[in-house]
């Protein structure tokens, strides 16, 4: 018998024929002799319309009343899935983040799970808890953040030392790349933690980065899998999330997958001056403002003794990212703000990098043979990432794609 957290995400719980199938799913797991808890998100399309009302009654809303909105999503969906397993004849009871509890820091709308208390853990009875909530210390509901819920489920199967965490999405795994843009994109039995965590931090939209964060913290063994295949005999049939430990030589390849991101804004500071200091005055005030910055380019200084500065941010921080910098505009010294939207990330992400060079030779000049051109570069020890322009994109994915080695030899 293994003990088991199944985590349903907002497109499984969309209406009540999901939930009854996400129930039946949960029966197979449980006469199958598991000790199952189950962690939900509320329906799809849910929270955007709780976020909508915060935003409609005051655009200035109390992050502490947002939370109490939001937070509801999940209680809904947490107790029509009671319902529907005692309907079937499993025995259930749904709990509320405040009632286990789950506690957290108090950064409302975006807090951090601290710990979980397990009395709530009864043999013989499946507990459903809503993702995404827990309580502050001062007894307030929190939530965690978009795509939170993944992160409670991980926190869950942590505390009461599951033997893993099955997280059902809309897919039946992780892929070597989107195979709406590679069909020959090949389903991965396992990853390590190290590479998912790259994946979703460049554009992999499978996990929530924090939830991998927490499940490489905390030795969680992680399962993506499909809500809308029918369970069969094999108890794996989705995408491990292991330790490196795990996987073995044969398995391993050099590159595990490529992932792409339109979600950047390249931000060019134009004639900055080339002195000692300067890029602290520009990246200093973006990140007291907790804009988080991607890949940086410093170009050759200028004849009149100053240099462009060209960075990337997230779309969504690009309006605030311009108006940081056009208040330090004195501080900074430059003479103007060029940004562009018109921009896609590629990341090629593989633990393999570590012990075999010439990776990124390989990515640049397949890149260049294609006359695609790029406009920046960053790299860690088991990723590299350009940025180029949008219309490149599917062209560049399948181009790499193929240069790894990564197509699937019997796909059509």
């Amino acid at each position: 018998m293994a003990r088991i957290v199944m985590k349903f995400g907002g497109t499984s719980m969309a209406g009540i024929e999901r939930i009854r199938n996400v129930a039946r799913r949960i029966k197979h797991e449980v006469d199958a002799g598991h000790q199952v808890a189950v962690v939900v998100s509320a329906m799809s399309g849910e929270t955007d319309r709780l976020v909508n009302f915060c935003r409609e009654a005051s655009p200035l809303y109390d992050p502490r009343e947002y939370d109490v909105v939001v937070a509801s999503g999940e209680q809904v969906t947490s107790g029509l899935l009671a319902i529907a397993l005692q309907a079937i004849g499993v025995p259930a009871r749904s709990w509320l983040g405040w009632q286990l509890p789950i506690r957290t820091s108090d950064a409302h709308a975006a807090a951090r799970i601290g710990d979980i208390e397990t009395g709530w853990l009864t043999a013989g009875e499946v507990a459903v808890i809503p993702g995404f909530q827990g309580l502050t210390d001062d007894n307030r509901i929190s939530t965690l953040g978009r795509g939170g819920s993944d992160t409670s489920a991980v926190a869950v199967a942590a505390a009461i030392r599951a033997d893993r965490c099955d997280i059902y999405t809309d897919v039946d795994g992780v892929y070597t790349t989107d195979p709406r843009i590679v069909p020959r994109a090949r389903k991965l039995k396992k990853v390590t933690y190290e590479e998912m965590l790259e994946l979703a931090s460049v554009g992999a939209k499978v996990l929530q980065t924090r939830s991998v964060g927490l499940a490489m913290k905390e030795h969680v063994r992680v399962q993506v899998l499909s809500s809308f295949d029918e369970p069969g005999p094999n108890e794996t049939p989705g995408t491990m999330i292991v330790g490196e430990e795990e996987i073995d030589d044969v398995e391993r390849q050099h590159i595990t997958g490529i992932a792409h991101d339109k979600n950047e804004a390249k931000v060019t500071l134009v004639a900055v001056p080339d002195r000692p200091g300067a890029v602290a005055t520009i990246f200093s005030p973006l990140a007291d403002a907790s804009i988080n910055v991607d890949m940086i380019v410093q170009n050759v200084a200028h004849d009149t003794g100053s240099t462009d500065v060209t960075f990337t941010v997230p779309m969504a921080e690009l309006t605030r990212a311009l108006d940081v910098l056009d208040r330090q505009r004195d501080t900074i010294g430059f003479t103007r703000i060029v940004h562009d939207t018109a921009v896609t990330k590629i990341s090629v992400v593989g633990v393999g990098m570590r012990s075999h060079a010439g990776v990124a030779a390989q990515m640049f000049t397949s890149l260049a043979d294609r006359g695609i051109n790029i406009l920046a570069i960053t790299t860690s020890e088991i990723k590299v990432s350009v940025l180029i322009h949008e219309d490149y994109t599917e062209l560049a994915v399948r181009v790499l794609h193929t240069a790894y080695g990564l197509d699937a030899e019997d796909a059509a």
